[in-house]
């Protein structure tokens, strides 16, 4: 009986554990949970979604301060069109988080950043080139883009001097998404080192409409990789989404993925940034406490806890501070529900915005629990304390888990 130990990942010469820690922001996927991913030998994300608040957090800077501070004028106006980030501090705070993250890089792993196309900043093209172009500054291993078909994302890169030497991958849920990206990056040849394909039972943002339970992991896998063997295209190609066991994955590593990418049993993790609390609503959820809804402003169904603070919540919409969801125009799907609300009550009071949600804001607080639809299963891999509360678990415990168990085994704590 194979375990996931038995394959490896290969990129070149150098071979990995075939194990990749999914990118979950708000530093949720932490720095130290990427380390630790990479030091076993394996590759961690860590995310750029608002660079600047962990920044903050991390290195005592104030970035949001400063932002919030120079656009106080508008906090009371509804057009946020003016509310735009600082190209230089947004280069800043990303070489700062990529940079301390890879000088303290031990062992024979690798760390990726994770960059969503969606977090759109009021300044889409200029405000993703800046983030690509600094986490490669930065030393960043490799870069994975993530929610939107990235049709330019490579030109944005194609002049850094890292373009080809960084690892450079693509999360797609279609073959044809994977055919939009590679014919328009066709002219640059250069193509991805790797394809993450990410089926419908993955956490977060979902790269399928609410028809998702339609759609299977398995039979999208083996459809892109009978499309790149017809093109005769050799791209190691990353199973993502419901693989819960080291079982699980060997499944997909027989069937040809070469490396399956894994976050859900991970938000639990001791090194995982989730507040304890929070963590132990994760433990405490039945498969019934899992929706898929569609309060995100970025359009696409998001999973999460039905429970989670913020759905209903109508809170503010805080682009001064934050913003990164403003379209081209200072525009949010989030602040139209909101201002639509506001007309039936104008005092403000008892707001309940059901439509979205203040996406920025709630995943800054750690409010929206996004969540893997096999969240019910993870009060399987610990034990419960005599207070009732769940023992987390280090992130080397369940990388090994995954590494290292057969027959749909899972490892409990001692």
């Amino acid at each position: 009986m194979k375990r996931v130990d038995d394959f490896r990942l290969k990129f070149g010469h150098k071979e990995l554990v075939p194990i990749i820690i999914g990118g979950m922001g708000v530093d949720i996927s932490t720095a130290e949970l990427a380390l630790e991913a990479a030091r076993l030998g394996g590759i961690g994300h860590i995310s750029d979604a608002l660079i600047h608040d962990v920044s903050d957090r991390r290195f005592d800077t104030e970035f949001v301060k400063g932002k919030t501070r120079f656009y106080k004028h508008n906090i009371a106006n509804s057009d946020k069109s003016s509310v735009q980030f600082d190209l230089g501090q947004l280069a800043e705070a990303t070489r700062l988080h990529v940079g301390k993250t890879m000088e303290a890089k031990r062992g024979d792993g690798m760390v990726f950043v994770n960059v969503m196309e969606k977090l759109t900043m009021n300044s889409p093209r200029d405000t993703l080139e800046v983030r690509l172009n600094s986490a490669l500054d930065a030393g960043i291993d490799g870069i994975t883009l993530s929610a939107g078909l990235h049709l330019g994302s490579f030109g944005l890169m194609a002049g850094h001097p890292r373009f080809r030497d960084a690892k450079l991958g693509i999360i797609v849920s279609s073959v044809r998404a994977l055919q939009l990206f590679l014919r328009k990056t066709a002219r640059l040849q250069r193509l991805p080192d790797y394809v993450i394909v990410e089926g419908p039972l993955a956490g977060g943002h979902l790269g399928f409409g609410m028809d998702w339970a339609k759609y299977d992991l398995a039979t999208i896998v083996a459809e892109i990789a009978a499309y790149l063997k017809a093109e005769q295209i050799d791209i190691p190609l990353i199973a993502a989404g419901g693989i819960f066991t080291g079982s699980d994955a060997v499944s997909f590593l027989e069937n040809g993925a070469a490396a399956v990418q894994v976050a859900t049993r991970f938000t639990v993790a001791n090194e995982c940034g989730l507040p304890a609390k929070v963590k132990q609503e994760y433990f405490r959820a039945s498969e019934e406490d899992i929706v898929v809804n569609t309060i995100s402003p970025t359009g696409y169904p998001m999973r999460m806890l039905q429970n989670t603070p913020a759905i209903g919540s109508g809170i503010r919409p805080n682009c001064e501070a934050y913003g990164y969801l403003l379209d081209g125009n200072g525009n949010c799907a989030y602040i139209t529900a909101y201002n639509a609300q506001i007309v039936i009550h104008p005092d403000g009071k008892n707001l309940s915005v059901m439509d979205k949600t203040c996406l920025c804001t709630h995943m800054r607080n750690y409010n929206c629990w996004t969540c893997g639809s096999m969240t019910y299963r993870l009060k399987d891999t610990t034990r419960m304390l005599p207070d009732g509360t769940y023992l987390p678990l280090s992130a080397e415990h369940i990388f090994r888990d995954y590494q290292f168990s057969v027959d749909n085994q899972l490892l409990l704590p001692e």
